[in-house]
């Protein structure tokens, strides 16, 4: 018999969709529940008591609901601060989401990076210690945006965004002593991936874009390898508070694989 249980890909929004990308390239036959917790949303402006205790708990409600055979925390903020205490909650296996800082550090040529996020993100000692391990050889400069995840949601609606936004984000990068030598930005929250065109294109001069997406979706594919999988994959978009679906995210979502919607 076919293995119906799906992969659930938990994130504050839409931003997660940037790693159900290519982890459904990679692993196209399965079944996805796709969460976004527009309740709770935006988790970078929140305490990390906050997110310390809501991830948890919302996931264990998500997993009685769903019965997932794998959980994805497909948002750096919550990963950052709660991603110990959900594998310890949960048995199953549970996949975060961090920086991509060994992979920009590998590729930088003039060993400068920058890394992007939200305030909650680029606070934690965890960057600290991926910058300490895998780019220790580099400068690491951080800047924080919480207007930048809300672009990203707008885009996804199919709301206009200006370039103007963009650049403002950028310069709080760049704009840091030792900016000018910048030459890979790691994309530190999912959200950002989602309108990396409008960055490149806003950008003062040529700059690298990474994230964690790709790594996530064969870690993704490496755990479920020789699993069994349901005869038809679709997928659920699942949100936590009522909202109003606008035919642009509506389309964004089913274009996505993710043709069913409900609220948990």
């Amino acid at each position: 018999m076919a293995d119906d249980r799906p992969i659930l890909m938990f994130d504050s929004g839409v931003g997660g969709l940037s790693v159900l990308a290519p982890t459904a390239k990679l692993l196209p036959q399965a079944s996805y529940v796709y969460v976004a917790d527009n309740g709770g949303f935006p988790y970078g402006v929140r305490s990390e008591a906050e997110i310390a205790a809501r991830v948890p708990a919302l996931l264990g409600r998500l997993v009685e609901r769903h019965r997932p055979r794998l959980v994805v925390i497909a948002c750096n903020t919550a990963s950052t601060i709660a991603l110990g205490a959900v594998r310890a909650a949960l048995d199953l296996p549970v996949v975060g989401t961090v920086p991509a800082i060994k992979p920009a550090a590998l590729q930088s040529r003039s060993r400068a990076i920058g890394v992007l996020g939200t305030d909650a993100t680029v606070r934690q000692p965890y960057v600290d210690d991926l910058s300490a391990r895998f780019a220790g050889d580099c400068i690491v400069l951080r800047h924080g945006s919480a207007r930048l995840v809300e672009l990203a949601e707008a885009k996804l609606r199919g709301e206009p965004t200006d370039i103007a936004d963009y650049r403002a984000v950028l310069d709080g990068l760049l704009g840091q002593p030792g900016g000018d030598r910048i030459d890979t930005i790691v994309l530190a929250c999912t959200h950002f991936p989602l309108v990396a065109d409008e960055l490149a294109a806003a950008s003062p001069r040529p700059l690298d874009f990474v994230d964690g997406g790709p790594g996530i979706a064969r870690r993704i594919a490496y755990l479920t390898e020789g699993q069994d999988w349901p005869g038809a994959p679709g997928g659920e978009a699942v949100f936590t508070a009522p909202l109003e679906i606008a035919e642009p995210l509506r389309a964004g979502l089913a274009s996505r694989g993710l043709d069913r919607i409900s609220i948990l």
